[in-house]
């Protein structure tokens, strides 16, 4: 499930000069990222920079990894052509959605693509959680609802995307927003 909803993300990728992922991790999809993008730049608050660098330096896919937060991106306006964010918005409050989307907003070109990935609240998932002992509210402090009404409330939405589970009976569990900076 999780590879899918990776594949779904960067399915809305349109190739260009320039990408930026929030929250890299460990650079899953810095291999495709470089099939689309001729630079490739990221940007996490705890990913090793100089680790993920060295594994994608010895095959020859150069990147441009800092340490940093999205809500005061380090980077210069109108710099990205598609701006990359798969499973991290859920993690930010409702109240720095909109801060947020206003970073990705200045630092995306004009005609540039924002792409995000957040999983979809569900009353089974929250029930399940606490069965497990893990209150999801202590780590997800957004639902796909704040993190859409961020995005359409910033730029002009493209495509909407959900992702059924499995079994699909369960429903759509993962969201994939496509929005542009017009």
């Amino acid at each position: 499930m999780y590879r899918r909803r990776v594949e779904l993300c960067l399915a809305e990728c349109g190739g260009g000069a320039r990408v930026l992922e929030v929250g890299f991790g460990s650079g899953i999809t810095f291999l495709n990222l470089n099939n689309l993008y001729s630079e490739i730049y990221g940007l996490d608050l705890e990913a090793s920079t100089q680790e993920v660098s060295e594994v994608f330096n010895k095959r020859n896919i150069k990147t441009h990894l800092k340490k940093g937060n999205i809500l005061a991106m380090p980077y210069e306006d109108n710099l990205f052509d598609t701006v990359l964010l798969i499973s991290i918005l859920e993690h930010l409050r409702p109240e720095e959605q909109l801060v947020a989307f206003k970073e990705i907003k200045r630092v995306l070109k004009p005609g540039g693509h924002a792409v995000y990935g957040v999983p979809i609240e569900r009353p089974l998932m929250v029930f399940m959680f606490r069965l497990l002992g893990c209150d999801i509210r202590e780590h997800h402090f957004s639902t796909e609802k704040d993190v859409f009404n961020a995005a359409n409330g910033t730029m002009s939405m493209i495509k909407l995307v959900k992702m059924k589970g499995i079994p699909s009976f369960c429903g759509d569990v993962y969201e994939v927003g496509s929005f542009s900076k017009s």
